[in-house]
């Protein structure tokens, strides 16, 4: 039987899809319009050192969903297999998310947009309302989606669609005795980019010079991706930018349903990307899998990221703490005070204290923390491993590199590697000591990402086939 919450809090967790920390306007670019985004910015706390757990969708969606890295919950790729028909593949089947503890205690949770998991036509994790995307991505007209079990071509534009379902749910829990948590994951700004959203907002962008998105010379690892986009770099970011203006008018929706239904003040509202995107820096498009071997760089691995709750959450503060997606369950579950029963087994730690105001400087605009202020996150993704402090950055391959080195204090775009820099190798040593520690620490041996041959094209087994599967990996290559 479901306890009762007398105080409720209710949770909306807004989740983009390949959404760049760079491409919002209060990250700074002066190019992009995201006004319900700056606004929820003015409103709360917006991080700028917030990681992703794995540069890529289904790993990192996973890792948020379950507080797990990737070698513990076993989803070392997109899901490219497993997701509809006979042969569905429920990836997260027997591990607790968030969503189930939420449900445990009262909340009644309910899912609009994207879940990319693996068998998309069943509800899971404790959702007991669930409209879904029936694959990862795909055309923003006539989506593929799921509604009551049953496949089907959504009418109009699926960002539009998502916040109308995410509205209805609103409307129908308005009055309940219990909270509410709603995640609203849009497949925004995933491509397609070009004629897929609304024309009037593409042509916007028709003067715009995107010098908040310079085109480097192309990376010598550059992927797919980059090589399709080449021929129309210009209407693809039209595109890209457009799908991020279309999704923050939507954002604006939930805002505004909110305050009038006088339901603002105890909701507490998240915004994230899963995992970062290049539109051309580093000369690549594309996340972790833009380039072969895999990447680390930072427009990959950071993701936007901004809490917003009036008269709990301090507003207008810019955070510069060093946090993860791993570390957001444990922060979730305390800030509406749920013990947190996984908290023995996952790596990350609650930041309450960063978004309650606690660890504020009194007379600067930036948050910090002591606890966190000199905190290294970790990533990872298939054989590709990172180690980041707000100073360096050491990126490990399995087994034989190439490995990276970074002074981001002196080089914050990553330019120059400094791996075979001798006045680097003592504190390369020890930072590989501190990645080998915490893998160490967290990773189940059998589902261990290091030995796993991920190309980046797609993980299409469960974990323990997969990691024997490396054939099944080399005829995709």
């Amino acid at each position: 039987m479901k306890k009762k919450i007398v105080q409720k809090t209710n949770i909306v967790f807004i989740l983009a899809d390949d959404h760049g920390a760079w491409a919002m306007g209060c990250s700074g670019n002066n190019e992009i319009r995201t006004p319900n985004l700056d606004r929820l910015a003015k409103e709360g706390i917006r991080f700028e050192n917030f990681f992703c757990t794995s540069p890529v969708c289904s790993p990192a969606r996973a890792s948020i969903l379950t507080g797990r890295i990737p070698s513990q919950h076993g989803i070392h790729d997109f899901i490219a297999r497993g997701g509809l028909g006979e042969n569905s593949i429920e990836y997260l089947q027997g591990q607790s998310g968030y969503t189930d503890i939420l449900s445990e205690n009262g909340y009644t949770c309910a899912l609009s947009g994207k879940w990319h998991l693996g068998d998309n036509i069943k509800p899971q994790k404790s959702f007991s309302r669930w409209y879904a995307h029936q694959r990862g991505s795909g055309p923003y007209y006539n989506a593929p989606m799921i509604r009551d079990g049953e496949m089907i071509n959504e009418p109009g534009y699926i960002t539009d669609k998502i916040t109308d379902e995410a509205l209805k749910y609103i409307d129908e829990f308005k009055d309940s005795v219990n909270p509410f948590y709603i995640s609203v994951h849009y497949t925004a700004p995933h491509g397609p980019w070009i004629d897929n959203h609304p024309q009037d907002i593409v042509e916007s962008y028709e003067d715009c010079s995107f010098n908040t998105c310079p085109q480097e010379p192309l990376h010598p690892w550059y992927a797919q991706l980059t090589r399709k986009v080449q021929p129309n770099i210009r209407e693809n970011l039209k595109g890209y930018y457009a799908a991020i203006t279309a999704m923050d008018i939507n954002i604006g929706r939930i805002l505004k349903k909110l305050d009038d239904l006088q339901l603002r003040e105890n909701t507490l509202i998240c915004f994230m990307g899963d995992n970062g995107f290049s539109c051309g820096q580093h000369g690549f498009w594309g996340k972790g899998n833009g380039t072969f071997p895999l990447n680390m760089y930072d427009s990959s691995v950071k993701v936007p990221a901004i809490f917003s709750h009036p008269r709990r959450i301090p507003q207008n503060v810019v955070s510069d703490a060093m946090l993860s997606q791993y570390d957001f369950m444990p922060t979730l579950l305390e800030y509406v005070g749920i013990a947190n029963t996984e908290a023995n087994i996952l790596p990350g730690k609650s930041f309450l204290p960063v978004l309650e105001g606690r660890c504020a400087d009194e007379n600067e605009s930036i948050i910090v923390c002591n606890q966190l202020d000199n905190k290294a996150v970790y990533d990872e993704y298939g054989p590709v491993r990172m180690i980041r402090s707000k100073q360096y950055k050491y990126i490990h391959r399995y087994p034989y590199g190439p490995h990276e080195f970074y002074d981001l204090v002196n080089d914050p775009d990553e330019n120059k590697n400094l791996i075979d820099d001798p006045s680097k190798h003592k504190v390369i040593k020890e930072m590989k000591s501190l990645l080998d520690e915490w893998f160490f620490k967290y990773v189940r041996p059998e589902l261990d990402g290091s030995h796993e041959a991920v190309y980046g094209r797609g993980q299409r087994t469960l974990a323990g086939p997969f990691a024997k599967g490396a054939q099944a990996f080399n005829k995709l290559k």
